[in-house]
């Protein structure tokens, strides 16, 4: 299970430009069944993704595919975690 932090770079300007790209390559992750949960990070500095279901090798191509990534509109960090417990609710997850 992996946490991508996209935090907003000094580029943040440009994010705009770039919406329907970065809103198209998250609805993928989704229809890939990689995404599991995106949101913002508040107060307005960036967005997280939770993903699942893949290696930190195919994730890591799909964060580069990031057009915010690409356009330097976010810096993404990957957290990688090994669940160990989880409610009953997001038992899948422990595979």
């Amino acid at each position: 299970m992996f946490i991508i932090l996209l935090k907003f770079s000094d580029n943040k300007v440009n994010a705009g430009q770039f919406m329907d790209e970065h809103n198209a390559w998250i609805k993928s992750g989704f229809d890939d069944g990689v995404f599991l949960l995106a949101g913002s990070l508040q107060p307005k500095l960036g967005g997280a993704v939770v993903a699942h279901n893949t290696t930190l090798a195919d994730l890591q191509a799909r964060v580069d595919a990031d057009p915010f990534v690409i356009e330097n509109i976010v810096s993404a960090e990957i957290l990688e975690i090994t669940p160990g417990k989880a409610d009953a609710r997001l038992k899948f997850l422990l595979g």
